[in-house]
């Protein structure tokens, strides 16, 4: 039997708002102490989608209605390997609270034209390729 490494799917939302985007402040896992999207890992038979809304909710209780693909990066220029899927939230409701306070400090609104520095490089290309519309996809 032929040996595959492995690489992970990740599953991540733009909630947009008056052309501001949603960052939470990552805690207690890769990338602590950066801003990134609410989102993570696809479980096994889960669709993309659907891990998005999911992870959506786990992180800030919003509730995705409708939900439009963005873009997608193959991300291997870090240890390991992400494929990273991005979604942008087209209908939602509620307003973000802080669920899992062990990985993530807060929930805060950060204009699109002036992000933090320290944005969570699994998350960064994605917002950049949004941000400037140059396509669905990128290679890293």
């Amino acid at each position: 039997m032929e040996y595959y490494d492995s690489f992970r799917v990740g599953a991540n939302t733009a909630v947009l708002r008056e052309g501001k985007i949603l960052l939470g402040k990552r805690k207690n896992c890769f990338g602590s102490g950066n801003w990134g999207l609410p989102g993570g890992h696809l479980e096994m038979k889960e669709a993309l989608i659907d891990a998005a809304k999911r992870e959506l909710l786990e992180e800030t209780g919003l509730v995705a209605h409708t939900l439009e693909f963005a873009n997608v990066v193959n991300d291997y220029q870090r240890e390991g390997h992400h494929i990273q899927f991005l979604f942008v939230a087209k209908s939602i409701s509620g307003e973000p609270e802080l669920r899992e306070p062990g990985l993530c400090d807060e929930w805060r609104w950060f204009n699109l034209e002036n992000l933090p520095e320290n944005l969570f490089i699994a998350h960064k290309k994605s917002i950049e390729l949004f941000k400037t519309n140059t396509g669905p996809f990128s290679d890293s």
